[in-house]
């Protein structure tokens, strides 16, 4: 990677949707070096994808709700099927593999505090591996994460 490249990524970072002739404009290049250096920058693996960020609930619509999860092993296998099925949860809105005292760290959205009994009972429990969840309700976000 040189610094054109990092100029790219930050400008897609700012705005995944630009179209490739602005984002060409930005970084001073042509359209078609453009695409072949964008495209190179996926094939490689420096671009895994592309994704909508999804605004957290408003206080006023649900709760959110900071999750651990023990897993039973810490193997590869057992990371690689717990993810896979957190994936397909659409109540969770993020998902950190950690260091320390728990496996995972997840933010999950719900309607209120029986919904989450609800993704507790039915989702979260039923996840690949898991042998312990500790859940803690958000009171109210101080910081906004804003997109980059």
């Amino acid at each position: 990677m040189d610094r054109l490249d990092e100029h790219m990524i930050r400008v897609l970072r700012a705005d995944g949707r630009i179209s490739n002739a602005d984002l060409a404009a930005q970084v001073g290049l042509s359209a078609s070096a453009c695409l072949r250096r964008l495209r190179l920058l996926e094939s490689r693996g420096v671009i895994r994808g592309y994704t909508a960020i999804i605004d957290q609930v408003p206080e006023s619509e649900g709760a959110v709700v900071i999750v651990q999860i023990t897993l039973e092993r810490q193997t590869d296998e057992c990371f690689t099927r717990f993810e896979q099925a957190a994936r397909r949860v659409a109540e969770i809105r993020e998902c950190y593999l950690m260091t320390g005292a728990f496996d995972y760290q997840l933010t999950v959205v719900a309607a209120d505090t029986g919904d989450y009994e609800r993704i507790h009972k039915d989702l979260l429990s039923r996840l690949p591996g898991v042998a312990r969840i500790q859940s803690n309700f958000a009171i109210r976000r101080v910081i906004q994460p804003v997109a980059r």
